[in-house]
C-alpha cells in the first residue's frame, strides 16, 4: 500500500476508542481514523468508500456489529472487517468469520490490534492484486479474441478476392501468400511492441524485406519525422506497402534492370487541429507506364485500407515515367 492506511472506526464509547488510537500508532505507517459511533454515520461513510479496513465494536447503542458486518459485506466486500470487542464470545466469532468477518481482537488485549490490521491489509492488498491480474488477463483475452476474429476475417476476404482477380493457380499462390506474409510481418512487428504501437520506418522495412534480398539498392527509403502507428494503421500499410512492391516486381519500376523505388514522408502543416502525414512512393526508371483499363483488386485494396483503416486519402498516378503513389493520413493519437 503507497498511502498511509485509513481505518474507519465504529466505536461509540469515547474511552474506548482512544486506547484504540493509541494502539494503532505503532502500525508501520500512521494511519488516519475517522471515527463514527452511530448507524447513520457509519452509512454515510460506507457510501464514501475512503478507507481500507473497518473496525467495529460489537454491541452499539442504536444496531449490533453483526449488522454493521453485513452492511459492509454488501457495500464494500473488498475492504477487510475487524471486530474490537470486550463481549465477543467463541458462537459469535465463529458466526462473525462465517458472514465475512476477517478477525476479532478483545478489547481486553488490544495489544494484539496492530498485528491483526496489518495482517489484514496485506490480505487485502494481495487479494485485490490478484483480481487486478485475473481483470487484466480477462481483458486481453477479450482483446486477442477480437483481434483474430478481425484478422480471420480479413484473411478470409483476402483469399475471396484473390482467387478472383488470379488467372493461374500459381498467381494465386503467389499473390495470396505475398498479402498472408505482410499480415504476418506486421503482426510480428506489433507483438514486439507488446501490440500497443509500431513505427512507420519499421513498417516500411519490414514489409519491404524479402523483396529487398538481391535488390536492396534499388530501394531508396528517405525517413521522415518519427510517426507511431497504431495496430490497425499498421496493418493496413503493410499491405497497402506489399501491394504497391508486389506491382512493382510484375510491372513496374522493379520489373526491369535499372528501376529503382524512392519512398518518403513528410509531416504536414496542422489543419483544422489536425497532423497528417503525406507519404511517396514513386518508381523510377522502370517501363513506360500506362493506366489500367480496369481496376483490379490490388488497387482496391490500397485505396480502401487507406480510406478505411487510416482515414486517410490515396492518389495513384500512372505517369509514363513511372507510378507515383501519394498517401495523406492523419497521425495517430496515443492519448
Amino acid at each position: 500500500m503507497q498511502h498511509n492506511p485509513r481505518l474507519l472506526m465504529l466505536e461509540d464509547s469515547p474511552l474506548d476508542a482512544e486506547l484504540i488510537r493509541e494502539q494503532l500508532e505503532l502500525l508501520t505507517k500512521k494511519p488516519e481514523i475517522r471515527l463514527v459511533s452511530n448507524r447513520g454515520e457509519f452509512v454515510k461513510a460506507l457510501e464514501a468508500r475512503d478507507f481500507d479496513l473497518i473496525l467495529s465494536d460489537f454491541s452499539l447503542p442504536d444496531f449490533d456489529g453483526m449488522a454493521a458486518l453485513d452492511m459492509a459485506s454488501r457495500e464494500v466486500p473488498e475492504i477487510p472487517f475487524i471486530f474490537v470487542s470486550g463481549i465477543l464470545g467463541e458462537e459469535a466469532a465463529i458466526e462473525s468469520f462465517r458472514r465475512g468477518a476477517t478477525d476479532y481482537v478483545l478489547k481486553q488485549r488490544l495489544i494484539r490490534l496492530p498485528a491483526a490490521v496489518e495482517r489484514a491489509l496485506a490480505e487485502a492488498h494481495e487479494k485485490a492484486e490478484h483480481r487486478r491480474a485475473q481483470n487484466q488477463k480477462e481483458l486481453l483475452v477479450r482483446e486477442l479474441s477480437h483481434r483474430v476474429k478481425n484478422t480471420m476475417a480479413m484473411v478470409m476476404s483476402l483469399v475471396r478476392r484473390t482467387a478472383k482477380s488470379s488467372h493461374t493457380v500459381d498467381d494465386y499462390a503467389s499473390n495470396l501468400l505475398g498479402r498472408l506474409r505482410a499480415m504476418a510481418d506486421a503482426h510480428a512487428l506489433l507483438f514486439e511492441t507488446n501490440w500497443s504501437k509500431a513505427e512507420l520506418a519499421d513498417v516500411v522495412r519490414r514489409t519491404l524485406a524479402p523483396y529487398m534480398e538481391g535488390r536492396g539498392n534499388r530501394f531508396v527509403i528517405d525517413p521522415g519525422p518519427t510517426v507511431h502507428l497504431d495496430p490497425k494503421s499498421a496493418l493496413a500499410l503493410s499491405l497497402v506497402f506489399n501491394e504497391l512492391t508486389t506491382n512493382a516486381v510484375k510491372y513496374g519500376g522493379l520489373s526491369q534492370d535499372g528501376g529503382h523505388i524512392a519512398i518518403s514522408w513528410v509531416r504536414d502543416a496542422v489543419k483544422e487541429g489536425k497532423a497528417t502525414i503525406t507519404l511517396t512512393w514513386q518508381e523510377i526508371g522502370g517501363p513506360t507506364v500506362t493506366p489500367p483499363e480496369q481496376q483490379g483488386f490490388g488497387t482496391t485494396l490500397v485505396e480502401r485500407s487507406i480510406q478505411y483503416e487510416l482515414r486517410g486519402n490515396v492518389e495513384i498516378d500512372y505517369a509514363e515515367t513511372g507510378l507515383v503513389c501519394r498517401i495523406t493520413f492523419p497521425i495517430p493519437s496515443f492519448d
